[in-house]
């Protein structure tokens, strides 16, 4: 004899699932996916984490379909030296993002990728003390030869001894330069600077002091000065001109965040910025607040740092479009080097972007 439908002892009345038009979950079917969209659609049929990248690529992609979105991705962390570089350059490559904004590591390591030097895994029969004195810096599991840097810190140098010192200098100009560098002398291998300066996308360091390039322009301006040249002057609201200027001319807005930190919160101030320019009667402005985001990110929230900040919480501070107002947002809990591949993938087979699938 079938359950009951009508109303129990308890008083609860039991719905049925599918009038009620809630969506099930099904198992993962691994012998049914043969490529890496057909497992994240599968994923986003599960439950936990595995669900949160399947509604993530769904985000993704209607961002990167909507012709009048304009998308930022920032980056925290030292993700080319975790070997994601490539992925960048996908990204760049497809047309889905438009603009970078990053911590300074990833610009660094990734140009030691795309001059053809190589990372190493780290042998932890080495302890810190000798890896320091043969000259490894350790990223975690991996290692940074200091050779490499020297090699970062010649290209640095040839990009600023080329500089006018009449003009400003701030972090988008010189990546850019370091891309166009890139493009004349390294034709065969791929980078994000080189990708982004051959897709015009801006590359944005709003900390660049706190980084390797930061320090090679600190030295660059002492041997500017210990040889009587003019020194170059670094001005990094030219950066935040620049991006204020592009947002501004936007009609949407998406954010595609790997990790938090500067990069994640200097992006979506851009909103408040907006929004007091309109306030202050600068300009006149509807609301500037962006319309899609997808986060990876392991950090919680409860923390209290703006790396584990849920959109929810943006919400209130005008950043972005709430849910009820059309705003799509998902958020993964998971170490990028294992969500980014999947949900970067599952979208650019979408879009087409791998012309050897079938």
């Amino acid at each position: 004899m079938g359950r009951q439908q009508n109303k129990t002892v308890t008083g609860r009345v039991l719905h049925d699932p599918v009038k009620d038009k809630l969506r099930p979950i099904f198992p993962l079917d691994l012998a049914r996916c043969r490529t890496i969209d057909d497992l994240v659609r599968a994923m986003g049929n599960t439950a936990f984490t595995g669900r949160q990248i399947g509604d993530a690529a769904d985000v993704l992609e209607v961002m990167a379909r909507d012709k009048e979105c304009f998308v930022v991705m920032t980056l925290s962390g030292a993700l080319t030296v975790g070997k994601m570089g490539l992925i960048f350059c996908d990204l760049i490559e497809s047309g889905v993002v438009n603009a970078i904004v990053s911590t300074g590591a990833s610009m660094a390591h990734g140009l030691v990728e795309a001059t053809g030097r190589s990372h190493f895994r780290y042998d932890p029969r080495m302890d810190d003390k000798t890896l320091f004195e043969a000259g490894y810096n350790r990223v975690y599991d991996s290692l940074e030869p200091e050779l490499n840097l020297d090699h970062v810190e010649e290209v640095m140098q040839r990009v600023l001894n080329e500089w006018d010192a009449e003009e400003l200098v701030c972090s988008w100009k010189i990546h850019r330069r370091i891309g166009e560098y890139l493009h004349k002398h390294f034709v065969d291998r791929r980078g994000i600077l080189k990708s982004a300066f051959e897709h015009n996308v801006p590359v944005f360091v709003p900390a660049f002091s706190d980084s390797e390039l930061g320090i090679d322009f600190a030295l660059h301006k002492i041997a500017r000065t210990r040889d009587d040249r003019p020194v170059l002057r670094f001005d990094p609201f030219e950066d935040f001109e620049k991006f204020a200027g592009i947002m501004l001319e936007t009609n949407r807005m998406g954010i595609f965040t790997v990790g938090g930190g500067v990069p994640r919160n200097w992006s979506q101030q851009f909103g408040v910025y907006a929004e007091l320019l309109a306030r202050r009667g600068y300009k006149k402005l509807p609301l500037k607040r962006y319309n899609y985001g997808v986060r990876i990110c392991p950090e919680p929230v409860s923390w209290g740092g703006l790396s584990g900040s849920t959109y929810t919480e943006a919400v209130s501070w005008g950043k972005f479009v709430p849910r009820e107002e059309g705003g799509q947002f998902a958020e993964v809990f998971d170490d990028a080097t294992v969500a980014l591949p999947l949900i970067a993938g599952a979208v650019l087979q979408r879009l087409g972007h791998f012309k050897h699938d079938k």
